[in-house]
């Protein structure tokens, strides 16, 4: 099984994430590939860290299940390894999940989103973003949740960390289940 976390920016997905790994073992969290440069105290395992030139050969090579150009990085998460019997966790973002699905139309799609506006900006600004990458990643969000909601994700508002792992373990133990 695939379950995509998807969302904007500063919804919390990578905190979200890290619990559902924490709590079921048979999770196996991909690692994306980023152009980016990682943030003033970002974990360094966040991301495979990359150049655009690796990326673009990566690119080439058809190493990507998906992979997206958001505010001028490229973002993307690569063909995976199957780790045995593990369930396949994607964080990505709504551009990569509309890709996954194309792929995987089984794959379970959950859209994160903030509780509110002022929230998520909240969120931004303290993971260390800069004033400029706020703003566009807020200008960006209304279209990222429309078209979360145009793939027919299921929402979560990130409102309380343990009942938003709760809400998403309860979506995937119901997935599988039907497997």
């Amino acid at each position: 099984m695939i379950v995509v976390v998807s969302g904007p920016g500063g919804v919390g997905k990578g905190t979200v994430v890290r619990e559902l790994v924490a709590h079921d073992p048979q999770l196996w969290l991909s690692r994306s590939w980023t152009t980016r440069e990682p943030r003033p105290g970002e974990d360094p395992e966040a991301y495979v860290f990359v150049d655009r030139p690796a990326f673009e050969a990566h690119i080439a090579r058809d190493g990507f299940l998906e992979w997206a150009e958001f505010l001028g990085d490229l973002y993307g998460t690569p063909v995976p390894d199957r780790h045995g019997d593990s369930d396949l966790l994607l964080e990505i973002d709504v551009q990569g999940a509309a890709q996954v699905v194309r792929r995987h139309p089984d794959a379970l799609l959950i859209l994160l989103v903030a509780p509110s506006d002022d929230e998520q900006r909240h969120r931004l600004e303290t993971r260390g973003d800069s004033p400029d990458q706020v703003a566009s990643r807020m200008a960006k969000a209304t279209e990222e949740v429309a078209a979360g909601r145009q793939l027919g994700a299921i929402e979560v508002v990130n409102d309380d960390l343990g009942a938003t792992v709760d809400r998403l373990e309860a979506l995937i133990a119901a997935r599988r289940q039907e497997y």
